[in-house]
């Protein structure tokens, strides 16, 4: 049977969920879920993400989200659809675009604003340690107290979320369980339907996009499908295939550059020669 709604792991589907003006109070509600207190936000400002960056190579491999709220706080918000190499590292290097962002000409004191960067992960990444479904990071000393608290990662591992629809306690649950499982529904569950939930899945119902949307979304799901059949492949048989193999792999399946680069991390010129 053909899907009623879209795959939110899709980068159609993810910036049509949260990226869009018109959905922009999607966005607020979920990450207001994974903020404390004093950082709730009440108004976001989407911001060109490719502004940031002072390369055309660091432009083309940018985050997906990029929004501001009044009170100047920043929100990086990814969906990463496949394990990459140094993924820790790439976040770490992402978060300092919004860092050198707020640098000011002249005398300036350094005074920084807040800086979150909340990545949704299809895949898990920490698989030698301790897994754990959320993680809440920020840079504290060596007796676990927090030295400063303007630099957050908040990072979700989908495949560790496997709570049932009787499981659900919490806002956040209900936001978690939404996305993990929007594609299979073929209908809006009981306990989803509150006026945010209902608002999510007339955005994501396939059958309201228009032709051109529509062709964006199979191209954007193909990508997705084959991105993932790659790399779940590649790691299957080990670390000894290589991150170059993966991108060989996709670069033999016609997916683009961009996502080629995003997902491996490889530069443009290393895959070019490949």
């Amino acid at each position: 049977m053909a899907a009623k709604y879209f795959n939110p792991y899709t980068d159609f589907g993810f910036k049509k969920l949260f990226g869009e003006e018109g959905s922009k109070d999607l966005l607020i509600d979920f990450l207001n879920q994974l903020l404390p207190i004093h950082h709730q936000i009440q108004q976001l400002t989407f911001k060109n993400p490719e502004n940031l960056a002072d390369t055309i190579a660091e432009r083309r491999a940018i985050f997906d989200i990029y929004c501001e709220s009044k009170t100047g706080d920043k929100f990086i918000v990814e969906m990463q659809k496949a394990k990459i190499k140094h993924f820790k590292d790439r976040a770490l290097f992402y978060s300092t675009f919004p860092i050198r962002e707020q640098s000011e000409k002249g005398d300036w004191n350094f005074f920084l604003l807040p800086v979150y960067f909340i990545a949704i992960l299809d895949f898990e990444y920490d698989e030698n340690t301790t897994s754990k479904f959320r993680r809440d990071v920020c840079l504290k000393d060596q007796d676990g107290d927090i030295f400063f608290d303007k630099l957050n990662f908040k990072f979700l591992q989908m495949p560790l979320f496997n709570k049932q629809e009787n499981e659900l306690i919490t806002h956040f649950d209900k936001w978690l369980y939404f996305l993990k499982n929007l594609e299979s529904f073929n209908h809006i569950p009981a306990i989803l339907n509150e006026p945010i939930f209902q608002k999510g899945f007339e955005i994501a119902e396939i059958s309201h996009l228009n032709v051109e949307q529509y062709e964006q979304y199979k191209k954007s799901l193909v990508q997705y499908l084959e991105v993932k059949n790659v790399f779940d492949t590649a790691f299957e048989e080990g670390e000894k295939s290589g991150i170059e193999k993966v991108a060989k792999a996709l670069k033999e399946q016609n997916i683009a550059i961009e996502i080629i680069a995003e997902s491996t991390g490889l530069s443009y010129e290393a895959i070019q020669r490949i």
